[in-house]
């Protein structure tokens, strides 16, 4: 093996274990740039429809919901086709419908693209981190989830940097045209990614999904985790759909009243604390468990969200904070690709992670809508303190599902 640099962990990685990490990671990535240019370009869009804080948000949650659709869809598919093929045709989707969002001259043709969008982004991670659970070994297989969810806090940036290079001169046609780079990715993965060898020894056997999870032992746990991602997912889309726009929104409408590109140095700082809390989530939970570690970072977010959504009138505190609302707001994510392979067995697993998961983001589609219409009442600093309550019921959540770390995969 080609000597790596790094603890010995990372030493005893396959290359092959690393390629199929890196395809998963990058989907998710440009994933996370495409969804995220959308809450950039927010009060552009806003400006140009007439659009009131609640349908903007409504939007938004059209979106979120096709990509419970989508990744429903995908968890079924890529137990039928493969891991690697599926996630190919979700980051297509994807990438092709964000350019297309760059011709909408009406409401109606925003929600008709933005609705295909949402299919390929919600199957991205149905594949992607099923992909990753079943090619890399029981002991890192947290860190490998926490590299691959890293990726969001990667694209996020890129897609601040892109809107404040892009929207201020070429405006918000322009930022969505750039999402169709991700299908050159797809033709790497189809090229060099394999199926995982715990898919393809089953691959041809008949495979009855749906009727195990509902009828078989596994409906309990898949029902816990159900409602864990609904809280988890209603917090953090109800939070980062409206960060951008709570910075960049004026003063007298609850917001910092900072220009797009101004606000876009604010976020950046927040989600390079997002980055480190998706990796060192992945790492602790390898070390002390999944649920732990679950814990500590949601009641980290339910405490300081409240705090961050008082603080319009006092940038430097917005600027400090924002490193801590990313590590707490967003590392607990990694959880789901570990926990969710775990629970499950490979004959289900794609089916059984995009159904758990998405469901939860189906209703959490409600989440951009409901705060939305709570700023345009109180404000946007005080709807988005609505999201601890989510928060907290998901570190109860938890504790009704088993304790999973070093788990191996059947």
């Amino acid at each position: 093996m080609t000597w790596i640099p790094g603890p010995p962990w990372v030493r005893s990685v396959t290359k092959e274990q690393w390629r199929t990490l890196a395809a998963a990671m990058l989907g998710w990535l440009l994933d996370a740039m495409d969804v995220m240019m959308y809450a950039f370009a927010l009060t552009a869009i806003r400006a140009e429809f007439a659009l009131s804080a609640a349908a903007a948000g409504g939007l938004a949650s059209v979106t979120l919901l096709t990509s419970a659709v989508g990744g429903i869809g995908f968890g079924m598919l890529a137990d039928r086709i493969g891991r690697a093929r599926a996630l190919v045709y979700s980051i297509l989707i994807y990438s092709v419908f964000t350019a297309l969002t760059a011709t909408a001259r009406s409401i109606p043709e925003l929600i008709l693209w933005r609705s295909l969008v949402g299919i390929g982004l919600g199957g991205e991670w149905a594949a992607g981190s099923v992909l990753v659970a079943e090619t890399w070994p029981a002991e890192h297989r947290g860190k490998a989830i926490g590299l691959m969810q890293s990726g969001w806090a990667i694209g996020y940036i890129l897609a601040a940097l892109l809107a404040s290079a892009i929207l201020p001169t070429l405006g918000w046609r322009a930022l969505f045209v750039v999402g169709v780079l991700p299908a050159l990715l797809a033709v790497w993965i189809r090229r060099k990614v394999a199926e995982p060898e715990i898919w393809r020894r089953g691959a041809g056997a008949e495979r009855r999904p749906l009727r195990e999870i509902v009828r078989g032992p596994y409906l309990r746990n898949a029902l816990a985790a159900t409602l864990l991602t609904t809280c988890v997912l209603f917090a953090y889309w109800g939070l980062f759909t409206w960060v951008p726009a709570y910075l960049a929104s004026p003063v007298e409408q609850g917001g910092a009243g900072m220009s797009i590109v101004r606000s876009s140095g604010w976020i950046i700082p927040m989600q390079v604390g997002a980055f480190l809390g998706y990796v060192l989530f992945g790492v602790l939970a390898d070390r002390f468990g999944r649920r732990p570690v679950f814990i500590s970072f949601v009641l980290g977010a339910a405490v300081l969200v409240p705090i961050y959504g008082r603080m319009a009138l006092q940038p430097v505190v917005l600027m400090a904070m924002g490193p801590l609302i990313g590590f707490f707001g967003h590392g607990y994510f990694s959880l789901f690709g570990a926990m969710l392979a775990e629970l499950f067995p490979s004959s289900i697993r794609g089916t059984a992670q995009g159904l758990c998961y998405n469901l939860g983001r189906g209703v959490s589609a409600l989440a951009p809508f409901i705060i939305g219409a709570l700023a345009d009442r109180h404000g946007i600093g005080s709807a988005l303190g609505l999201t601890s309550a989510f928060f907290l019921a998901a570190g109860g959540l938890i504790l009704l599902l088993p304790e999973t770390r070093g788990e191996q995969l059947t």
